[in-house]
């Protein structure tokens, strides 16, 4: 019997693990210990973000066809049985049980021997030092390699039932947005604001979101990743929001910037800048391009300019499946990126302008999808005039 909120078929699961299970060996990595939550759901089924207070992992061999294991700490056996395929699930008490020396145990199990190569994702923000240390200490001599590129690279092309929830996350963060353009009026609060559009996505029946809202007004608007204060907003002022609708862990995320009233020619200039630099950005995007060409088509309006140093942020990455303190997946849409922009993935764009000196912040864009069909916005303003309300 299926575990009953389980978000995927076991078949899916399956077959992601084998797909990825090849590649690992090619890189010489004979066992995995993958700790990162947004792993242990892609590819096991488990949605839990306990990880990030209590060490879990999945285990498993990349040749033969043994299956994997879950590790966790015992209250949150539960958790794991009521979402995950995988039926080996060893538990330990926090504070009691040395949790390394168990990953170890499982490992050999799995036919790690003293001259293996075990793959983590050594850059995961849940693997602490301390723990990282215990984990080679009880895998010694074994040699420990960065499994992460692997595992996130895997998650880039989404299956179709992926697409279905992506979508479906992006009409949370339509009825936020929504929300944002009701509620947004001189002498509202930013929390304020914040409280209506979190309210309406959960309402709409968003999931918890990775990374909080990211809201900001007025002189506040250069600060690229502000969240919400209690400050209050005033007529003539940009206002731009970032924020999350979320569909079985696959997050869709918002972008837009709004005006309370005319807010002057050289904010509408910029503005205008901005929409044109996210509209050539879009067109770029294409099966087959370079990424890196991609934001080098974002930034040519902004470079002939001369604000090029204004563009502070990447133009885009990928989304998908997240859990605190992150949403970013392993496409990077930037200029230094050797990527190759494929069909059935999804992705923010975002175009920006950070005027710190002018109090000037404009961040422009959304989540789109790139299929067979071309380039889908799913929700974000986008590459439109700028809105006044």
């Amino acid at each position: 019997m299926a575990p009953p909120f389980a978000a995927f078929a076991a078949t899916e699961h399956r077959a992601r693990l084998d797909a990825v299970r090849a590649k690992l060996r090619a890189a010489g990595i004979d066992i995995v210990i993958s700790v990162a939550p947004e792993h242990h759901f892609y590819f096991g089924g488990y949605d839990s973000w306990t990880s990030a207070v209590s060490p879990q992992a999945m285990i498993f061999a990349t040749s033969g066809s043994s299956e994997p294991t879950l590790v966790l700490r015992n209250t949150d056996r539960p958790l794991a049985r009521e979402s995950s395929w995988i039926e080996d699930i060893r538990t330990y008490k926090l504070h009691v049980d040395d949790v390394a020396a168990l990953y170890a145990q499982v490992a050999q199990e799995k036919g790690l021997a003293g001259s293996g190569t075990v793959g983590i994702e050594l850059g995961s923000s849940v693997l602490g030092h301390p723990m990282a240390l215990a984990i080679g200490r009880a895998l010694a001599p074994v040699k420990i390699v960065d499994a992460n590129a692997i595992l996130g690279a895997a998650r880039v092309v989404k299956s179709p039932a992926e697409m279905t929830y992506m979508r479906k996350a992006a009409t949370y963060a339509q009825a936020g947005l929504e929300a944002a353009r009701k509620t947004a009026k001189p002498g509202v609060t930013e929390i304020a604001l914040t409280a209506e559009i979190e309210a309406a996505m959960r309402r709409a029946g968003s999931d918890y979101w990775a990374i909080t809202t990211e809201l900001a007004s007025g002189p506040r608007t250069p600060g690229g990743h502000g969240a919400a204060r209690a400050r209050r907003m005033q007529k003539g002022e940009l206002v731009h929001a970032e924020f999350a609708g979320v569909e079985h862990r696959y997050h869709a995320v918002t972008l837009h910037s709004f005006a309370l009233g005319d807010p002057g020619n050289r904010t509408r200039e910029l503005y205008e800048l901005c929409r044109v630099s996210l509209e050539e950005g879009e067109r770029a995007c294409k099966i087959g391009a370079p990424v890196a060409a991609v934001e080098e088509a974002a930034l040519k309006p902004i470079r002939a300019a001369g604000l090029e140093d204004t563009f502070l942020m990447r133009f885009g990455y990928g989304i998908g499946i997240a859990y605190p303190p992150v949403w970013l997946e392993a496409l990077e849409i930037c200029r230094e990126s050797s990527q190759i922009m494929q069909a059935n993935t999804t992705f923010v764009l975002h175009s920006c302008i950070e005027l710190e000196d002018e109090g000037i912040g404009i961040i422009q864009g959304g989540t789109y999808a790139l299929t067979e069909s071309g380039l889908e916005l799913l929700t974000g303003g986008g590459a439109v005039p700028l809105e006044i309300l």
